[in-house]
């Protein structure tokens, strides 16, 4: 899984980088505009939806549970200090897509039994995308807390997020997490379309390689 977040506040700038990594594969993509104006964040998710859903490719908003409603979205995502889960639930009803963010296994332990459908995981290490950044986790921390959810038999789609390159997707999916999302590592890369198709190519490589075990 790829989970790609967009990163700039322009408008065009935006429909820009999802069409490039939308044509390189990627069926997933976060729409993140923490400091633009709601006017304007509708805009782009209202010019988003129909490209997105022309290719197959789900489109949650990042904290904006409220837009994500009234522009019948495919989701939204939060953050620690976002809405509640199962208020957003309680709005959203049964079938949008719920993510959320976690930083340890303790944070995913009180995520347990909640009608989600997946965790964002991180920082892998340091991201100048995100302010206020968590503790960072290492290969070690996302090991650490994969091997504590198999323990406890929670079984939840974690996607690790937060500073991941291209060279670092083996590594870091080698620790357990099920996807993983990226930003910088696609937006400044020479090429975002042909990074993209790569970076999808390794991921279905490694899932084809789990599935043979």
């Amino acid at each position: 899984m790829l989970q790609f977040i967009t990163n700039a506040s322009s408008h065009d700038e935006i429909i820009a980088q999802v069409r490039k990594v939308i044509a390189g594969g990627c069926r997933w993509v976060q729409l993140r505009m923490k400091d633009s104006e709601r006017n304007d964040i509708v805009a782009v998710a209202r010019e988003l939806k129909p490209i997105c859903a022309e290719h197959e490719c789900i489109l949650v908003i990042d904290d904006h549970v409220d837009i994500a409603q009234e522009l019948e979205l495919d989701g939204v995502h939060l953050g620690k200090t976002d809405m509640p889960p199962m208020q957003a639930r309680a709005i959203l009803g049964g079938k949008p897509i719920i993510g959320v963010t976690a930083n340890t296994f303790s944070d995913i332990l009180s995520y347990s039994g909640m009608d989600i459908d997946y965790i964002g995981l991180g920082p892998f290490r340091f991201t100048s995308t995100k302010k206020n950044l968590s503790p960072i986790l290492g290969l070690d921390g996302y090991r650490s807390i994969m091997q504590q959810c198999v323990a406890e038999g929670i079984f939840i789609p974690t996607v690790a997020i937060g500073g991941i390159t291209e060279a670092d997707i083996d590594d870091v999916m080698a620790t357990g997490v099920s996807g993983i999302a990226l930003s910088g590592a696609i937006v400044n890369a020479p090429d975002p379309t042909a990074t993209t198709s790569a970076v999808i190519a390794r991921l279905n490589d490694i899932v084809a390689r789990r599935l043979q075990k």
